[in-house]
């Protein structure tokens, strides 16, 4: 079946399940809750499964809102996360529908513990798409975070779904992680991976009450906080904004961001990044592995609020050199967490460097975990500004001219 969640809005999905008959008979619809978000949680030796499903009548009406509310979870316990799945039966009206789960929510504590079991349930049942994002919750638990009522968005699984995307697309300090792709990193020997994090701003006894999208500032949100790491499928620390940033950066992943240099006298200038271009190589010179990046950015200056005169060429020659400073800032203190702390390997270096000299590489592969840490890897940035807006010049310099 095609992807609606990518062709069409979720309302109209629901609309049309309920007016074309081609698809669904009226009895199936009626026998089924679709569920768009699935949590998993470790509760002392149990699994503790919670499902966010819609109430299509709240979502496709174009009637005045009424007191019902747009989702409803539930939630059971069980040894395996399918016993947990069939024990909620005996609290859902309808046979719950999973083939439209946008995200899934893996608890702190289970991430913690290992999350490969975890997958094995949605990797192996065919009623499941394999392409929802995986996100991991902080400080909070996956239950609490199905539990918030968001704004805007009627439905907390779209929010979710979508912010992930915007965030990662615009501010690049998260990541897009599908079931398939998580599976795939896990299979490989260091089992080493990344996902992002989510969290509860504010009370989550506050969050799960109507009245939390009744005002004009919500005092509970959901939000992205930035990278979790895993190793051995067990998360082992977190990633912060900047480093995921800089994550982001040595994957090749960065479409677009935002970086605010400090002006000469004072003040502040902010850039767009509009384009990232990361290549990694890798060698074994004498026994021993190196690995070069280069990374080539464009960016436009975005907003300037301090005395500087952009029609100068040194001037601009100076903004692509702190632009590139600070780049190359973020992408080695993202190496020093994922090389000293961590320990890591989730940039898949031992990759490069496998293609790059198979012959080599077989002498020392048994040793990388070893090796890993002490890696020496040089990093190159260079950033050229393209663009200066609409207007020349900032404001304050033109007033004092």
């Amino acid at each position: 079946m095609f992807d609606l969640k990518k062709k069409i809005s979720f309302p109209l999905f629901l609309s049309l399940t309920l007016l074309l008959g081609g698809c669904w008979s009226k009895r199936e619809l009626n026998e089924l809750a679709i569920a768009v978000a699935i949590g998993v949680d470790k509760v002392g030796d149990q699994y503790e499964v919670s499902v966010q499903v819609v109430n299509p009548s709240e979502i496709a009406s174009k009637q005045p809102s009424t007191n019902r509310t747009p989702v409803s979870t539930y939630h059971a316990k069980g040894k395996s996360i399918f016993e947990a799945i069939r024990r909620m039966t005996t609290v859902t009206p309808r046979k719950i529908y999973f083939s439209h789960i946008q995200v899934m929510i893996i608890g702190e504590d289970l991430a913690e513990a290992g999350i490969s079991e975890t997958l094995d349930f949605f990797a192996r049942d065919h009623e499941i798409r394999k392409d929802f994002y995986i996100v991991v919750s902080n400080e909070s638990t996956a239950k609490e975070i199905l539990g918030i009522i968001t704004p805007i968005e009627k439905v907390p699984a779209n929010k979710m779904y979508n912010s992930l995307e915007s965030s990662e697309t615009a501010w690049a300090s998260t990541n897009t992680v599908d079931l398939d792709e998580l599976v795939n990193s896990l299979g490989k020997k260091e089992k080493s991976s990344v996902l992002s994090t989510i969290t509860i701003q504010g009370n989550p006894d506050i969050g799960v009450d109507q009245m939390n999208i009744e005002k004009i500032d919500s005092p509970v949100k959901l939000q992205y906080l930035g990278i979790a790491v895993f190793k051995q499928d067990k998360l082992i620390g977190l990633l912060n904004e900047d480093e995921s940033k800089g994550y982001n950066f040595l994957k090749d992943k960065v479409k677009s961001t935002i970086e605010v240099i400090s002006c000469p006298d004072g003040g502040e200038l902010s850039t767009e990044l509009i384009n990232a271009k990361t290549k990694i190589k890798g060698k074994i010179k004498n026994g021993v592995p190196l690995i070069d990046i280069s990374v080539k950015v464009t960016q436009n200056v975005a907003e300037v609020d301090c005395n500087i005169d952009l029609t100068k060429e040194e001037i601009i020659e100076q903004i692509d050199k702190e632009a590139s400073e600070l780049i190359k800032k973020k992408i080695q203190k993202t190496l020093d967490t994922l090389q000293k702390d961590y320990k890591a390997d989730v940039l898949e270096f031992d990759e490069v460097i496998h293609r790059a000299d198979y012959k080599e590489w077989r002498k020392i592969k048994n040793d990388w975990v070893q090796l890993f840490p002490d890696l020496k890897v040089n990093v190159s940035v260079d950033v050229h500004t393209r663009g200066l807006g609409t207007k020349l010049n900032s404001t304050l310099h033109d007033s004092k001219e």
